[in-house]
């Protein structure tokens, strides 16, 4: 006997990982604008034991930021949305990127994080229009 014999299969579909409606692009910003903020107080600071935490906070919150991003691209964002919008493929990879090692997460640059949220900015404009239909 073969458990296909015994269990009755039930076809099942899904659109994506979560119920959509969601996912929201804030999630990265907030995050990006913490790192921001860790970076201005870094740079303000002298202690070297509050420069070593904000380190550490700082390249989590990027991370952070690196995560949204991707869920968005890789959960959300479907081919239609990428025929509509072709920058966004360069636009989710830019920003990643300036979490990255080169960006947030591996400087005290405040002029990355600024680029940052430039980019998610964007990327925030997209997925409204696409949320409009």
């Amino acid at each position: 006997m073969r458990l296909r014999d015994i269990f009755q299969i039930t076809e099942v579909s899904a659109h994506c990982d979560l119920p959509c409606g969601v996912y929201d692009p804030a999630q990265a910003r907030i995050e990006a604008e913490s790192v921001k903020m860790i970076i201005q107080k870094a740079n303000e600071s002298d202690d070297p034991d509050f420069r070593a935490r904000a380190i550490v906070i700082k390249e989590e919150r990027s991370e952070l930021v690196k995560h949204h991003l991707w869920v968005l691209w890789t959960d959300y964002f479907k081919p239609p949305h990428f025929d509509k919008y072709p920058q966004l493929h360069v636009l989710v990879n830019e920003a990643t990127k300036l979490a990255g090692a080169s960006g947030t997460k591996g400087t005290f640059d405040e002029g990355k994080a600024d680029e940052l949220l430039a980019k998610i900015a964007e990327i925030d404009k997209i997925f409204w229009e696409t949320k409009q239909g």
